[in-house]
């Protein structure tokens, strides 16, 4: 069985981009949930100060990771226009490709990259149990 892949991604919002994020962030999500089934969760998160923002990925599996991945340069080159990755971690057995992928930008970036890629157990419910 496929297993589930979680992709956390923290960034600090540049001085004033913290409407500009909210507008560019709807645009993402209006494109991206219609043509993206197979991401479970795509949550965009600020601090108070909304001077930092963390983006919650998970994914049915690592294919879906990489479907989903698909035109995400475009789509960050748009975006860091006001925020700045600040560090990436992937949780889950994600493609090889992708992993080189986020290795070559952290390493371009300048930004820490976590991987932890062997699940040891636990669960992932997507609906409230109802017992």
């Amino acid at each position: 069985m496929a297993e589930p892949v979680v992709f956390i991604s923290h960034f600090r919002v540049k001085e004033g981009g913290d409407q500009r994020l909210r507008e560019g962030w709807t645009s993402i999500v209006a494109q991206l949930e219609p043509t993206r089934p197979r991401t479970l969760m795509f949550e965009l998160y600020a601090d108070g100060a909304h001077d930092q923002a963390t983006i919650v990925h998970v994914f049915a599996d690592a294919d879906a990771m990489d479907r989903h991945f698909e035109g995400a340069d475009e789509r960050s080159r748009a975006i860091y226009e006001y925020i700045q990755p600040t560090g990436w971690e992937i949780y889950g057995q994600a493609s090889p490709a992708a992993v080189e992928q986020m290795q070559r930008e952290a390493a371009e970036s300048g930004v820490s990259l976590t991987v932890q890629a062997e699940p040891m157990g636990g669960f992932l419910r997507l609906a409230p149990s109802t017992g």
